[in-house]
């Protein structure tokens, strides 16, 4: 249970803020994690404090992930209060007075401040500026949304900005990526087990695979995506990040400070994109959607070989693929080790015909992982066929005490606690690593909605071999 906290959510009206922050925060609230708080919702909306209410009380009920407990909703709605951008930063300042003090005389103690800026980020410096000016600058926690900058140039720029009004240490930028139990338990996977730790390297893995193909189309985000597109939405801000936990070194500490440090040292490794080495694609049909520039060129779909030049890495590729209306909505990262130099087993046992050893994460809500391996089949003579332990989270006892990523990420800066966001030195040292991409991308080249990208991805990956489609598919729960 945390400190109360006066939390400022500003895009309180907003579709993120509907689907999964007010949502996330009465959970947060109910389940005991949060002790106590009152939350000012801030938007241009000419809402009063129970028009707000009437709006988060819809949204809960309409977005909640888990069955609505009546007297967590009617303890929750009462704490908050709302403030139009209309009405200036004085008024704000008057409203978060009042609810600090309110909380200050039931608690006697000082709270903790949270600001959200659930905002495009072409008005993150004004809110910035509303908070100066609301004098709420002071030992706040603030919660940014992606994309951090569009190039290394505007990324330093804005992180330059940002730290002329806040310190490094109170800037939260957000990675829902990183807050899923799955991306967790790879820190867990890899460094609390001594039969995996040991070949987490070049000598004893392939390649690995960062795959998340998504089914939607824009969901009326043209304005956001025609100028942004599937790599600086998707592939710097999240699969770079994945990436990182998957490739860091031990760190000294399970702290936000040691892991961050190692994950921009992953950064630092990594070697500038070979544009050679980059699939560009958009799905037919997506010119005519509205708000769609007729000739666009912005890509719906990216994929790529990334390198990191360390000596756990070297020559080992990291191939990412994310697009818009591919073939199933997916999560994973699949870690291919190498083969045994040498087989004892006739041609005709079926050795090699399935590919190599996978182990598999599953980043979806409901995280799973498997171990792909050969083993006999049963029956006279020696004939192998590939098996899999798998597990998933919805089998154990304790798949009720899963937080979703936003909530995850909410609870995290409330406590103070930075391991799953990332630092301005990281994000700027990605802008640099995509830079030649930026500066000359490839083609782009069409594929049909519903399948997985154009045909190229498949030389981009040769002699190896894509893991989405699955052959097989994940068993089913048996909770």
């Amino acid at each position: 249970m945390s400190d109360p906290h006066l939390i400022v959510l500003f895009g309180a009206t907003g579709d993120l803020a509907k689907r999964k922050l007010l949502p996330g925060i009465m959970h947060l609230l109910g389940s005991g994690l949060l002790s106590d708080l009152r939350l000012i919702g801030v938007s241009t909306q000419d809402f009063d404090d129970d028009a707000f209410r009437e709006f988060a009380e819809k949204a809960c009920r309409e977005f909640s992930k888990r069955p609505i407990d009546e007297s967590h909703l009617r303890d929750f709605l009462p704490r908050l209060s709302f403030v139009s951008t209309k009405d200036g930063p004085d008024s704000l300042a008057k409203q978060a007075a009042a609810c600090e003090e309110e909380l200050r005389a039931s608690h006697g103690a000082e709270p903790g401040r949270l600001l959200y800026l659930s905002v495009p980020p072409s008005v993150a410096l004004s809110v910035i500026d509303t908070v100066k000016q609301a004098d709420l600058v002071d030992h706040a926690k603030v919660i940014m949304e992606k994309p951090f900058g569009t190039d290394f140039k505007s990324a330093c720029e804005l992180n330059a900005s940002i730290h002329e009004v806040l310190d490094e240490r109170q800037i939260y930028r957000i990675d829902h990526f990183l807050g899923k139990e799955a991306a967790l338990n790879i820190l867990a996977f890899r460094f609390a087990n001594g039969l995996f730790e040991p070949i987490w390297n070049r000598n004893f893995i392939d390649h690995v695979q960062i795959d998340v193909p998504e089914t939607l189309s824009l969901e009326g985000r043209a304005g956001f995506y025609e100028g942004t597109g599937a790599f600086k939405d998707m592939v710097v801000t999240h699969l770079f990040q994945v990436m990182a936990f998957m490739a860091m070194e031990p760190p000294t500490a399970l702290d936000s400070g040691a892991i961050g440090e190692e994950k921009n040292k992953v950064f630092r490794s990594m070697l500038p994109l070979d544009v050679s080495k980059v699939v560009r694609g958009q799905y037919v049909g997506y010119r005519e959607e509205t708000g769609v520039d007729p000739e666009s060129q912005t890509e719906t779909f990216i994929a790529l070989r990334a390198e990191i030049d360390n000596w756990r890495w070297a020559d080992v590729p990291f191939f990412l693929r994310t697009g818009k209306r591919m073939g199933e909505g997916a999560r994973i990262i699949s870690i291919a080790f190498r083969e045994p130099p040498k087989s004892m087993f006739p041609d005709d046992s079926g050795i090699g015909l399935s590919g190599p050893d996978h182990l598999t994460f599953d980043l979806a809500d409901a995280s799973k992982m498997s171990l792909s391996y050969y083993g006999k089949r049963p029956g006279p003579g020696m004939r192998l066929q590939k098996l899999s332990m798998q597990f998933a989270t919805q089998d154990t006892g304790e798949a009720a005490e899963v937080l979703e990523a936003y909530e995850r990420l909410l609870y995290d800066a409330i406590r103070g606690e930075r391991t799953l966001f990332t630092t301005a030195a990281g994000i700027e040292r990605l802008w640099e690593v995509a830079a030649p991409l930026l500066e000359k991308p490839p083609p782009l080249e069409m594929y049909e909605p519903g399948t997985y990208g154009p045909d190229s991805v498949q030389k981009l990956i040769e002699p190896r071999r894509w893991r989405l489609p699955f052959e097989r598919k994940w068993r089913e729960s048996h909770g």
